[in-house]
């Protein structure tokens, strides 16, 4: 299930791109979730370890990613507890978060209303304890604290 923690979060890993720079493990580039996460958000092909092949700035490093992929591999792969602030995402990543909580329990902060698109998800909402299920509700609960 998805829990978010709307607004501010001290706890939270505000700027995860940074985080991830010093934390990343070379499997989790290879890993074939990380492949397909990296193709759809950064239009990038992962060639090895150290090497993605970006269509606009050409051969670049895994410190190179966006801070949006930077951020879901965090989700999908750090297994210290923390928690990652989303807002580091754009929209395109939206879909990705969804799909890492149908396959583990993930809490995120978000910081801004993110699109999470017209179908139906289970979001826990931590400031309040609401369940939401699609963007209407999502919104109505969220532009009270963001």
């Amino acid at each position: 299930m998805l829990n978010v923690y709307l607004g501010k979060m001290d706890e939270a890993v505000y700027y995860p791109p940074v985080y991830f720079d010093n934390r990343y493990e070379d499997e989790w580039i290879i890993d074939k979730r990380s492949i397909e996460i990296i193709r759809d958000v950064d239009k990038s092909d992962v060639v090895s370890a150290h090497l993605i092949e970006s269509p606009v700035l050409g051969p670049i490093s895994p410190k190179d990613l966006s801070g949006g992929v930077k951020t879901i591999l965090l989700m999908l792969f750090d297994e210290t507890g923390r928690i990652f602030n989303a807002s580091a995402c754009g929209d395109n990543c939206a879909k990705w978060i969804l799909k890492i909580a149908e396959s583990k329990n993930l809490t995120i902060n978000l910081r801004h209303i993110m699109e999470f698109g017209d179908g139906e998800f289970e979001m826990k909402i931590l400031n309040t304890g609401e369940i939401v299920h699609n963007m209407p509700e999502f919104v109505s609960v969220a532009g009270l604290y963001v």
